[in-house]
């Protein structure tokens, strides 16, 4: 079963092609798949979590940095969303076509200053908002979400909300690759977009093969659903005044 999971994550091989490899029916194929997909799933929320689930040292790659150092001291990793291709039957896939045009799953993934992956949230329809998918990835303890200590916090785009522990971009400044191509005009608070941006991309980097970006979801809908009240808003547009303020100060 594990040689048959493998195989097929690692080749991309259809049902038809195990068969022939391994010299059971199509039935047995997927079975087995299903079987050990599920033992790998119920371990991923273990495996895939901080090295340090306390947050109680600044990341070396942020304190050896002077980029960062101490503008982002405080911060623990950046979450986006990605969208995976997949494959399903065709009575199963308009809930999966989102603005891709094509079957997807949106994956939620969380990543450290070490381009390591500290939590993922998979299996969401392609059509699915980034900030339903996040509200209910922080909200319900049976994913075990690494929640930011007091005085932590992630880095995240447009697509999620603005709440105490999560700190987002100044809205209509320049902040997609693309953007910085067109050339359009730059903002007193650009370099920290340009870092903002940099933490978002460690994700891209890590999900670059057969996957597409969905970093520039609607700015519409992204309400945190009454979690976020105008309190940890203000206080998080304070410390993301602060950054902006250092860096402005360090140039």
């Amino acid at each position: 079963m594990l040689g048959i999971f493998l195989y097929i994550l690692g080749t991309g091989a259809k049902v038809s092609q195990c068969r022939e490899r391994f010299q059971r029916s199509g039935s047995t194929i997927s079975r087995h798949f299903a079987i050990v997909l599920e033992k790998v799933s119920r371990m991923a929320t273990d495996l895939i979590a901080p090295e340090d689930p306390f947050f109680s040292s600044i990341p070396e790659q942020i304190r050896n940095d002077s980029r960062y150092m101490p503008h982002f001291k405080d911060c623990i990793g950046a979450i986006d969303g990605t969208h995976i291709a997949a494959i399903l039957p065709p009575n199963e896939q308009v809930p999966y076509i989102g603005r891709k045009g094509i079957p997807t799953q949106n994956v939620m993934a969380v990543c450290d200053s070490n381009m390591c992956f500290t939590f993922v949230m998979a299996g969401w329809e392609g059509s699915a908002h980034d900030t339903r998918i996040f509200l209910n990835a922080i909200r319900d303890p049976k994913y075990k979400f690494p929640h930011p200590p007091n005085g932590k916090y992630y880095l995240v785009d447009y697509g999620y909300p603005q709440m105490k522990g999560y700190l987002g971009p100044y809205r209509g400044q320049r902040y997609h690759l693309p953007d910085f191509r067109r050339g359009r005009p730059v903002s007193d608070f650009m370099e920290y977009e340009d870092i903002n941006w940099a933490y978002e991309n460690i994700i891209h980097s890590e999900n670059a093969h057969g996957r597409e970006s969905d970093d520039d979801d609607d700015d519409d809908g992204d309400g945190d659903d009454g979690e976020s009240n105008n309190s940890s808003d203000f206080e998080m547009e304070l410390t993301r005044d602060a950054i902006a303020s250092s860096l402005m100060n360090s140039l």
